[in-house]
Formats: C-alpha cells, structure tokens, sequence
C-alpha cells in the first residue's frame, strides 16, 4: 500500500509507483467526507419511511455503518500523521454538521433556519481556536 517510514508507520500518501495521491492533510478529510455521508444516512434515512419495520431499518443502517468505519478508521489513521487527534475530531464535526445541513435539505426537504446557520458558525469559530496556535 505504502512505503514504511523511518519509524516504521506506513504512509498512505505515496504508493509505490511514485506517483503522488492526495496530500497526508487532504486524504484524511476526503474519507472523513466520505464516512459522514454514509454515517448520516445511516442514522436519518429511513426518517422518510416510517413504514419500513424498525429491525430492518436497523440492519439497513448497520451495514452503512459499517461502510462507514471502513473510511473513518483509515481517515484518522492517516490523519494522525500531520493533525492532533483534537484537530482531527474537529474536522470530522464541521465535516459532520455540512453534511447533515446539506442532507436535511435536499434528502430530508427541511429548511435550513438562521439560528442553525449561526449555531454552525459558532461551530466554525471554535474550529478555529482548535487549529489557530497562540
């Protein structure tokens, strides 16, 4: 998959062919992207089909669930090489919270309200106090 580095952690980030992928910092937020999208239909797509018994909705959502961990577990593996794992916990909630906005508009057919939006951005503001070195 990778080359072994010198502490003998392998990195994700160059395959053996040389040619470079994303980027230690991108690749870990690209699969964090790709771990909410599932996680958060996991836990709120059947909101649209009550009538779908609540075993079968469960077994349904266990298996995006697992798809899920599948990208989040390598997402923080790999993140751990260049962020903090309070970094990369921030990252997965604003990752988090832009998916969920984006799916309980277009999924769920939900309006996105001004309190939401300025909940979110105080959201953001802490990110930034979690990156930004004083």
């Amino acid at each position: 998959i990778g080359r072994a580095g010198r502490d003998n952690r392998v990195s994700f980030h160059q395959p053996e062919c040389g040619m470079p992928v994303l980027s230690s910092y991108l690749t870990p937020i690209a699969l964090l992207i790709g771990s909410n999208i599932f996680m958060t239909t996991a836990w709120y797509w059947h909101l649209r089909f009550k009538e779908v018994p609540i075993l079968h909705v469960i077994l349904i959502s266990w298996g995006l669930a697992l798809v899920e961990y599948c990208l989040a577990v390598p997402a923080n593996r790999i993140g751990s090489e260049v962020y903090s794992a309070a970094q990369l916990k921030t990252i997965q909630e604003v990752v988090t919270l832009v998916i969920f906005a984006a799916f309980s508009v277009l999924y769920l057919k939900e309006s996105f309200t001004w309190n939401q939006g300025v909940g979110f951005a105080f959201i953001a503001v802490g990110a930034y106090f979690i990156f930004h070195k004083f």
